[in-house]
């Protein structure tokens, strides 16, 4: 099995060039069989909340805290998870990182 990918967004609809490639990332690497994971913070926590997009996705606690957004708004596959969460999921096999 190929190994993990983990794509760290921190921007949100306020750049759609740079949330687009990130997602680009993403898919390519789950289309390569790459277990992937999307870490969402700052204005990109909002990409988790109905209506806006799916996929599997942690969204940092305290940039979605920050926002005061309604945890019940989040999409089925978004869990609020801090970066303790992110490394456990990754394990001790490492991950390819790209950072958006």
């Amino acid at each position: 099995m190929a190994g993990k990918a983990v794509v760290s967004l921190a921007t949100g609809l306020e750049d759609t060039e740079k949330v687009t490639v990130a997602f680009l990332v993403a898919v390519g690497a789950a289309e390569a069989g790459r277990p992937t994971l999307m870490f969402l913070t700052k204005e990109a926590v909002r990409l988790a909340l109905e209506g806006v997009a799916v996929g599997r996705y942690y969204v940092c606690p305290v940039c979605f805290n920050a926002k005061k957004l309604d945890e019940a708004r989040l999409i089925s596959r978004a869990e609020v998870q801090g970066t303790v969460p992110m490394w456990q999921w990754i394990g001790d096999e490492g991950a390819t990182t790209f950072s958006y």
